[in-house]
Order: C-alpha cells, then structure tokens, then sequence
C-alpha cells in the first residue's frame, strides 16, 4: 500500500525538536501509529494490544520502561495508565526531545491521565481521519477561513468534485484502510470496526449489558447527526433509561467517534438555544449505521443534506486539528427558529456559515445572518457551503465556497 503524506507532519516533526513526549491521540485505525512509524525510523515499537506486553505495562510499569528504553513508540497507552507516573519521571532525568512517542483512543482518559502526571512535559495533539485535503491535494495545507485570495489558491490546488463525487467520498468515509484500498468491503470492514470498538474500547472498561442496546443507540445517534440534541428522545427509542443513555453518550465521546457541536454563547444574544448538536468522526460510519448501501442512494436519501453537513464541518475541523489548533467553531440557534448552521470565532470577530447540498445558494439561505450583523458582534464575511462549482460572490458580504475546496 502507498503511504499517504499526512497533514500534521510537519507538526509532530517540529514539536518533536522541543518535548520530550508526544501523545497523538484521535479515534482507532485512523493511522497514528503508521504516521510515526514513517516519520521516525530506528525506534522500538511497542503495542499496548499486545496482552503480554500489557500486562508488563500494567503491573510493573517500572520494568517496563527499564527493559524498553527510548527512543521508543508506545501504541494504544490508554491501556497501561500507571505508565504516565514513571514517564514522567524518565522524562525528568533529562529525556531528550522525541524520546517517547504515545498514541491512544480514548481521548478524555488520555487527556486527564497526560494532564496529571504529565503536565508540561507532553505535547498533545489531536489526530484524525484522512482529510480531502490529504487525499486529492498534494500542497501545503493552509488553514480554512474566508479570505478570498486564500480560496482562490484552494482552488486552484485541489482537485474539483460534482456533487456525486461529493457524496462518494462522504459514503466512503475516511479510515485510511479504505482509502488505501487495503478493504473493499465497506460492511465488512465497519461491522468489524464496531465489533472491535464495542468489544474492546468499550465492554473492557465500562460493561454494557446490552451490546445490541448499545449499537442501537448509535445508530439512534447516526439518524440525527446535525440536529439538536434531544437525549431523552434517543433513550425512548432505543428503550433505555435517560442515565444510560447520558452514560452511554459519554463513553461515545472519550472515544471520539462523535463529537458535540456547541450553541454560540453571547451575553447579547438572549434567546440563543443551550443545547449541543452532535456529529460523527466519519460519514462512511455514519452511511454503515444508518443502512445505506451506495453514494446514490445515500445522496437521494432523507439524510442526504445532514450528512453532507456533517462531512463539511469534519473537513473544516480538521484543518486546524492537523495545524494544532482548537477548532473555534459553535453554531446558532434560537427560540424563534433562526438558524446559522457554523460560526467561525477568531481574531475578534464571528464569521457565519451555511452549508447546503444545494448548487443554486440564493440569500434566503443567509437571513438569520443579519441577527448577528445587527447585534453589537463584531461580524466578519459569512458564507455559503454547497455543491457550486467555483467560488463566487452571494452578495458582498457572503462568500460561495463549493465543498470541494475546503
């Protein structure tokens, strides 16, 4: 299989001249490892998944470092916490820059252990999927904002896409195993990814009962990417209680396979919704649960204009993940029904966007727009995400920007 240049290597190679320690953390089979391993040559390579190994790790954390000694590669280090005391204290007898370099998949675990024992000594950095930057560019990344001098050089760079192959790439997702074609059959290779994540990521550390129950309540969750979320439907459906449900809920973000998409917060917007909307890491997941079974009928389908939002903020998000950037973005929602689908906060200023699987945008899409321009918030460029094929102008304050180019 071709090895394909990731976006944050330029990042991890830098950071890996000042820490001592790098934790890349993100969800399972999104090629941590295989990134470090290409990046960095001559190291010993140790996998957590290994139980022998793990057991060493676990119950004499001490040996194990004294017989694994840096410059070393520790894969899927959330199973062994009792390892961050001691790296902490090899760090701390003058560990070179690069000595340890750490992946895991459980993000909210892996952040409070590092957090802990590892404050200041470890650089964190959030990886993901294949981008489509990744995939059909093969220039510098630069960093997605509504700077039209920017997005002309996106243009001109990436490579163009109608809406059908839109929604092939949304169908087929972005694990790297399928798109390095390394799997062809996309249900076989998610009902065992689940499979794995249930079993392992989930069932050894917190017991579900009901593994069924469970996968039901994901898929609940598939069918409702981008709306607001409303939890007590969620448990009604899939018949738990609404503390299983909050539980289950929390389990599924330590292990970033969805994330939750917060209400933008404004001392001068006082009628503004509170609660998050939710989105997953991968649409091809997304496409697997919800039982749509090629890019044609995912594209006719109920949840076509959902999840092409949803493949669009994951593709804004991960251009500042792989800079090592926060992702500054919420989205509004208020009790009168107006919409903005994706706010952008940076350098003072809130920039609003729609996103819409249309390729004819016109300015009844971008009414809710003027709520912010006519409050004290300071209120940048919007835009219109969609199927359009070039960047063009909806008036002369909102930018079109076809999906393609992000």
């Amino acid at each position: 299989m071709q090895y394909i240049k990731r976006d944050m290597e330029k990042l991890i190679i830098n950071t890996s001249k000042e820490y001592s320690a790098i934790l890349l953390y993100g969800p399972r089979q999104i090629g941590k490892s295989t990134v470090l391993e290409n990046l960095f040559k001559n190291r010993t390579i140790i996998s957590l998944d290994d139980l022998n190994l793990r057991n060493l790790a676990v119950n004499d954390p001490k040996m194990f470092l004294e017989i694994y000694k840096p410059p070393l590669l520790i894969d899927e280090i959330q199973y062994a916490p009792n390892l961050f005391s001691y790296l902490k204290m090899a760090i701390d007898r003058n560990a070179t820059p690069g000595s340890y370099l750490l992946t895991g998949s459980q993000a909210f675990k892996l952040m409070k252990l590092a957090g802990e024992s590892l404050a200041g000594r470890v650089a964190l950095l959030h990886f993901s999927p294949f981008s489509q930057h990744e995939i059909y560019s093969d220039t510098m990344l630069l960093p997605f904002n509504l700077n039209i001098n920017d997005l002309l050089l996106r243009t001109a760079t990436y490579k163009e896409a109608d809406i059908h192959e839109i929604y092939r790439r949304i169908y087929y997702g972005s694990m790297p195993n399928i798109i390095n074609n390394k799997y062809s059959n996309l249900n076989l290779f998610y009902s065992s990814y689940l499979e794995t994540y249930i079993n392992r990521d989930i069932n050894e550390e917190n017991k579900i009962n009901n593994s069924l129950k469970f996968l039901n309540f994901l898929t609940a969750l598939a069918a409702r990417i981008g709306q607001v979320l409303n939890l007590h439907n969620v448990a009604g459906e899939c018949d738990i209680s609404d503390d299983t449900a909050k539980r289950w809920l929390e389990l599924i973000l330590k292990s970033d396979v969805v994330y939750l998409l917060h209400p933008y917060s404004n001392n001068v917007l006082k009628r503004t919704i509170k609660s998050p909307k939710l989105y997953f890491f991968d649409t091809g997941l997304v496409a697997y649960l919800t039982k749509y079974h090629t890019p044609e009928t995912l594209e006719a389908g109920a949840l076509n204009g959902a999840i092409f939002e949803n493949y669009v903020i994951n593709e804004i998000r991960k251009t500042y993940f792989n800079l090592g950037y926060e992702p500054p973005i919420y989205y509004y929602h208020d009790k009168d029904g107006n919409e903005i689908d994706l706010l952008i906060e940076e350098n003072g200023y809130i920039y609003p966007i729609e996103i819409k699987k249309t390729n004819t945008p016109n300015t009844s899409m971008i009414k809710a727009f003027n709520i912010l321009r006519k409050s004290l918030i300071p209120t940048g460029n919007g835009a219109v995400i969609c199927s359009y094929n070039n960047v063009s102008m909806l008036d002369s304050n909102t930018l079109i920007i076809p999906a393609w180019a992000i």
